[in-house]
């Protein structure tokens, strides 16, 4: 668990209330997917509304964060991406190398 991690009996009833919101709105997003070149099955106005649903959700969870002096540590990053902090690890001995 990271350093700034909150538990969520630490979490107060706004950050719980749009931790919920956001990923229902995500859920509601990922539901109504549709593949490359369909037509969304959402309108254009409402895909908007949703935009920035969920940038106002951010910027208020930047602002809790910021007023109770803990970093936000939630970044986008890609799935390809190593973390900072993962480390191979080694199940098998290494073979020795074939005198060939």
């Amino acid at each position: 668990m990271p350093e700034h991690a909150m538990t969520d009996s630490e979490l107060s009833m706004e950050q719980r209330i749009l931790m919920a919101v956001k990923l229902t709105l995500a859920n509601v997003i990922k539901d109504t997917a549709t593949p490359h070149g369909m037509r969304h099955p959402l309108s254009d106005g409402t895909i908007k509304d949703l935009r920035e649903c969920l940038a106002l959700i951010s910027a208020r969870e930047r602002e809790l964060a910021e007023a109770a002096g803990r970093p936000l540590q939630k970044r986008p990053h890609f799935t390809d991406e190593p973390a900072r902090k993962d480390k191979v690890v080694r199940f098998h001995k290494k073979k020795p190398s074939d005198p060939a």
